[in-house]
């Protein structure tokens, strides 16, 4: 049987990678039909934009309700966690910046049950118990900068990069 860990990974508690493409998973959970498999595009229009990545559970919007666009269509989704992407130049471009949220499709035809990593701009997700909902694409545009305190000018002025607690003042004595 394939597991998917090398023999010597597995004495030195390597982790397992079995390169397996994200529409070959399917929800842990009994289910009256195996749905349908997706074409990648759908189920994780993106590709990994980094060999370098984070995991992060969205805790306080993780049970709330979330919708999933695929191919046009809204359907229910489960939130499980998100793939932040590090450590490349795509990732780390503001502008570019990637993340996929892993979803399971709880009300989706003949997709039920399948998992997909989608992109901020392919979800919603909302609770009128933690904010105001609307209609539309929300007001807002994301940043597009890098924000740096040590890229001010300021910066290579010693007297206010060093300007610590307990330093003097120009004109206070010693």
């Amino acid at each position: 049987m394939f597991t998917g860990i090398d023999e010597e990974e597995n004495i030195h508690g390597g982790a397992m990678w079995a390169r397996m493409p994200i529409t070959s998973l399917v929800a842990d959970e009994v289910l009256e039909e195996m749905p349908e498999r997706m074409d990648t595009h759908l189920a994780q229009p993106w590709d990994c934009s980094s060999r370098g990545h984070s995991i992060i559970v969205m805790d306080r919007i993780s049970s709330s309700p979330w919708m999933c666009k695929i191919g046009g269509e809204f359907y229910k989704g489960r939130y499980m966690f998100t793939v932040d992407y590090t450590d490349s130049y795509i990732s780390d471009d503001p502008a570019q910046h990637k993340q996929s949220h892993v979803l399971q499709l709880i009300d989706a035809d003949k997709w039920t049950g399948n998992i997909v990593a989608l992109p901020n701009n392919r979800v919603r997700v909302t609770n009128p118990a933690l904010w105001v909902t609307g209609e539309g694409a929300p007001d807002f545009a994301p940043s597009q900068y890098i924000h740096s305190a040590e890229i001010h000018d300021s910066y290579t002025d010693p007297d206010i990069t060093f300007n610590n607690l307990y330093a003097r003042g120009k004109n206070e004595k010693n």
